[in-house]
């Protein structure tokens, strides 16, 4: 496998743990950056994380599927997802860390 591939497929490597806020860190924040997206690359489901809990595996942003909604979303799971052709969630490895209201 490529190296930018392998990349892809570390959803949230260590060097973006230590730049991620924990868990409800940026609650009180207007406009929460979202610092990592990761997505279906054969289907519309994208994720945008903006606090991750590292011991559980927990994160907290955006997610953009059926609907748009703020809330809670396993990374294990995420790892486990497969859409319609079988692809397996990656990250996106350009994304540049912007604010929530500027995700789509």
């Amino acid at each position: 496998m490529p190296t930018g591939q392998a990349d892809a497929h570390d959803l949230i490597p260590d060097s973006l743990k230590e730049k991620l806020p924990s868990l409800y860190a940026t609650q009180n924040e207007p406009d929460p950056i979202a610092q990592v997206k990761l997505f279906t690359p054969d289907s519309s489901w994208t994720w945008y994380v903006t606090e991750y809990d590292p011991a559980d595996r927990l994160c907290f942003g955006l997610v953009v599927g059926h609907e748009r909604e703020l809330g809670y979303f396993s990374l294990d799971e995420l790892l486990s997802l497969r859409g319609p052709l079988r692809l397996p969630v990656e990250r996106d490895l350009y994304w540049q860390p912007t604010p929530l209201s500027k995700c789509h």
